[in-house]
């Protein structure tokens, strides 16, 4: 019965687990790509504050939130 329940358990969080993981992917991917981006300063900088943003909302646990404001900033990058 305890096995039973873990495994639920266990099923029941790894997508969440997987989902956080992506994040830090995403904040790879973007800076990976600014040393070599040629946008305008204002794009680099809202480039930028999307990726700080990104990175705080992960760290609060806002996994969706992270990944939508990440893409944006990859988006602006074209990645």
């Amino acid at each position: 019965m305890i096995t039973r329940i873990s495994i639920a358990l266990f099923l029941a969080l790894a997508p969440a687990t997987a989902f956080a993981n992506q994040c830090p992917t995403m904040m790879a991917a973007i800076d990976a790509a600014i040393p070599t981006a040629s946008l305008s300063e204002a794009d680099m900088a809202k480039v930028t504050a999307l990726r700080k943003q990104g990175e705080d909302q992960h760290k609060a646990g806002d996994h969706a939130a992270s990944e939508a404001t990440l893409g944006q900033a990859k988006k602006l990058l074209g990645i």
